[in-house]
């Protein structure tokens, strides 16, 4: 298996784990914290939302809807990409992923110190299935040393 393939595996497999890994200090579902899967409820509340969830500013709401929806195609986008993407598509992924990885390092660096030390190991994994997201795709759109393109390719 090649570099890129592992990268994207290793991303799909943290992407799974974090939801069912502890994220955020608060709640009660989990003695650490709550769950990806909680987690991502809370972000997906600007587009469903929640009683006990209020979003002080609307740039937090933004963020936190990117951050859901990116959670959310992380592997049909993904899987698609890798099994049936165009070549448009396999040059654009490794680039949308690697937005996602920035943007969503919104909930480290926006909160403050307090709400980082908040944060629990779920997070951090999810956080970084983004970024391994983003090196297995950009090693896809690369062509092989030595591989030969059609005219049509080129173009």
């Amino acid at each position: 298996m090649r570099r890129p393939q592992l990268l994207i595996g290793a991303a799909w497999l943290l992407h799974v784990a974090a939801w069912f890994l502890p994220v955020v200090k608060e709640g009660v579902t989990l003695p650490d914290g709550l769950p990806g899967w909680q987690a991502f409820r809370v972000a997906a509340s600007p587009l469903w939302p929640l009683a006990d969830v209020t979003i002080d500013a609307w740039y937090k709401t933004v963020l936190f809807t990117i951050s859901a929806v990116t959670t959310l195609l992380f592997i049909p986008g993904s899987v698609w990409t890798v099994w049936s993407g165009s070549r448009a598509l396999r040059q654009a992924s490794p680039w949308i992923a690697t937005f996602a990885f920035v943007v969503n390092a919104h909930w480290y660096v926006l909160y403050g110190s307090s709400a980082r030390n908040d944060l629990r190991i779920g997070y951090f994994v999810w956080w970084l299935s983004f970024l391994l997201l983003a090196l297995g795709l950009f090693g896809l759109s690369r062509p092989e040393a030595g591989q030969r393109h059609s005219s049509k390719e080129l173009q």
